[in-house]
């Protein structure tokens, strides 16, 4: 069993939803992050969104892997930076187009 924080694009919110379930009856401990409720980009105020970012860093930490949801190979600078975050940690990096070509997802 890993503690593993999923990380990518809101706008792959299903995958990411998906890929969590999918790791969970796997056996894993999956943290996942913040969605807004509605649809609004402007839902969260900018200190909120700030304490988000930071509380994500955080689960980040306390985990033995992210799970990195790359579609099509996507991954935008937000994601960017917490790999190189989790990198520096010495974290596993386990990426969602792998799973999809071994089929684990």
């Amino acid at each position: 069993m890993k503690v593993i924080t999923v990380c990518g694009s809101l706008k792959f919110k299903n995958e990411i939803i998906n890929a969590a379930l999918q790791m969970e009856l796997a056996g894993n401990v999956i943290l996942i992050p913040i969605f807004p409720i509605k649809d609004d980009k402007d839902i969260f105020t900018e200190e909120e969104l700030i304490m988000l970012g930071k509380m994500h860093k955080e689960k980040i930490r306390l985990s033995d892997a992210i799970l990195v949801v790359n579609v099509n190979g996507y991954i935008g600078s937000s994601t960017k930076s917490e790999i190189e975050f989790a990198k520096s940690l010495n974290k596993e990096i386990i990426y969602y187009t792998d799973l999809i070509e071994k089929s684990l997802i």
